[in-house]
């Protein structure tokens, strides 16, 4: 029988009272539900000395398997090499790259750890699902040990462009590293096109015009695939979050003004710093906002023993009480930040209850946060997304406001747009970009990834895996009625790779298609 194997950094444990998962674990969640199969990661505990055993817990035919890591793995493989080299190197703050070898050395090890605690716990007929950067040289370890199932991998922040990407010390076995899976997937045709173009330059492979790869004898495959949301949950979780408590003071507070509200991770990469700014100058500019807006901008904090991140809430507490003490009045505070997480519900519900989100990524995969908002509006009376034209998402929802954070007063402009624009506009811009989310949902994306990774193993010539007699994997949508309006191209020109493979490349989205075994 066909199970499902996530890797993945963290891994979502079913545990009493800890808060509900984000959106991409609950779509991860519901793939493990429809298959049954296996989680793996690191646990998130961190001790002196760590046991060689999994630590594993099974429920409702998942496993959850997982690993701490010891103080040294921690600091060299996490700290170091994971979140001070790979991700300010990918999301282009080339500044902020702090390359020690000890800490590739960290990295290395641990994939190696990780790829050998997993091998016991796989099956014959698993599908094997590799998530980001954490884990690229897990493919490669894992055919070093035998493995010869379905491999993929999917990168959920952006791919840097070649010459930024050149400048990491050994970037050329990272790119075969990748070429070790049998499919790659991108959130943008722009991170995709970044990829092919580093491979062929930095390892001379051979770039067919379908985005095939071919290296060394071996065929790699990319494809783009946009990560969405569960519009349903979304929506549901929303105006349980606009009833509940935290909600109903929310809207008390703010005295029939209207709310712009941003959510993210505390994370140079979100340009929270360039934010502030923009609202500086926002109330520098327009008076008539004085005591009619608020901005609540929550931003929980992460990766807190990295000095960037340390670096980053002081400026953000300094500016904080620069814009509250030039601007407050004794009944009006203009910008509440808020330095700490809440439950997913009552965040949904703040979205919910905003006039205005503003979304201003340097540097974004894809920023689930704009797509919830969309989402989580009243149809009659929806808000305004104020969106970075440098997040994943801006390549999707082309009807919110698309900004530049780099300049600020574009940024301006574009917040004073959304908060004069008219209803009728706003109904249109609303209704355009939630057929979009429709379209292409969670459900559409982690079934688009695994028909098209089975097809891609089962096209290549030298793995065994596909001479099993397995079950025929297919995208049903259940809304027949419903045609998108757009294709999501995986595989573009020219060469033609099987029948199978094409067919899950170029099968229009659903809103509601699920995997179905014969």
């Amino acid at each position: 029988m066909t199970r499902l194997v996530i890797v993945s950094n963290r891994v979502a444990v079913p545990r009493t009272g800890r808060r509900a998962p984000g959106g991409l674990a609950v779509g991860i969640m519901a793939a493990l539900n429809e298959w049954g199969g296996l989680w793996f990661g690191w646990s998130g505990k961190v001790a002196d000395s760590v046991p060689f055993k999994v630590d594993t817990q099974d429920q409702d035919g998942i496993t959850f398997a997982t690993l701490a890591l010891s103080t040294q793995d921690y600091r060299e493989y996490y700290r170091g090499y994971a979140n001070r080299v790979l991700w300010p190197l990918f999301h282009t703050q080339l500044h902020r790259v702090e390359f020690q070898r000890q800490d590739l050395s960290g990295y290395e090890r641990v994939n190696k750890q990780f790829a050998r605690r997993l091998v016991p716990l796989l099956k014959a007929e698993d599908i094997i699902w590799v998530h980001d950067y954490h884990f690229i040289r897990m493919g490669r370890e894992l055919r070093r040990l035998k493995v010869s199932q379905p491999l993929g991998f999917f990168l959920h922040i952006p791919f840097p462009p070649y010459e930024v990407l050149r400048t990491l010390p050994g970037h050329e076995d990272l790119l075969r590293c990748l070429c070790a899976y049998d499919l790659l997937g991108f959130q943008t045709e722009l991170d995709r096109k970044a990829f092919l173009y580093s491979v062929e330059e930095a390892l001379g492979a051979m770039v067919h015009s379908d985005g095939v790869v071919s290296l060394s004898g071996a065929r790699t495959y990319s494809g783009v695939f946009p990560i969405g949301i569960d519009v349903e949950e979304v929506m549901s979780q929303a105006a349980r979050g606009r009833q509940a408590p935290y909600g109903r003071r929310l809207i008390g507070s703010l005295a029939n003004r209207t709310l712009i509200t941003g959510v993210d991770r505390l994370d140079y990469s979100k340009g929270l710093v360039e934010r502030f700014h923009a609202y500086q100058r926002l109330l520098d500019l327009h008076c008539a906002y004085h005591r009619n807006v608020v901005f609540l901008q929550i931003a929980e904090p992460s990766r807190g023993d990295v000095p960037d991140y340390q670096t980053i809430q002081h400026t953000l507490e300094a500016l904080t009480g620069e814009i509250n003490g030039r601007f407050s009045d004794y009944d009006w505070v203009p910008l509440r930040y808020i330095n700490k997480g809440f439950a997913r519900a009552t965040i949904l519900g703040f979205l919910a209850l905003s006039r205005v989100c503003l979304i201003t990524s340097l540097r974004d995969g894809m920023n689930l946060v704009a797509k919830e908002f969309v989402a989580a509006q009243d149809p009659a009376e929806p808000g305004v997304l104020v969106l970075s034209q440098f997040a994943g998402a801006a390549r999707e929802l082309k009807d919110a406001v698309l900004v530049n954070p780099y300049d600020i007063d574009d940024v301006v402009e574009g917040i004073a747009r959304a908060i004069e624009m008219p209803m009728s506009e706003r109904r249109r811009r609303w209704k355009n970009n939630m057929q979009l989310l429709r379209q292409n949902d969670i459900t559409a994306w982690r079934c688009r990834f695994i028909n098209m990774l089975r097809e891609c193993a089962v096209d290549k010539p030298n793995l065994s895996w596909h001479k099993r007699s397995l079950p025929s994997l297919s995208l049903m949508p259940s809304n027949k009625s419903s045609q998108p309006t757009e294709r999501l191209e995986i595989l573009s020109r020219g060469m033609q790779p099987s029948e199978g493979v094409l067919k899950h490349a170029h099968a229009p989205l659903s809103a509601d298609c699920r995997l179905e075994v014969d």
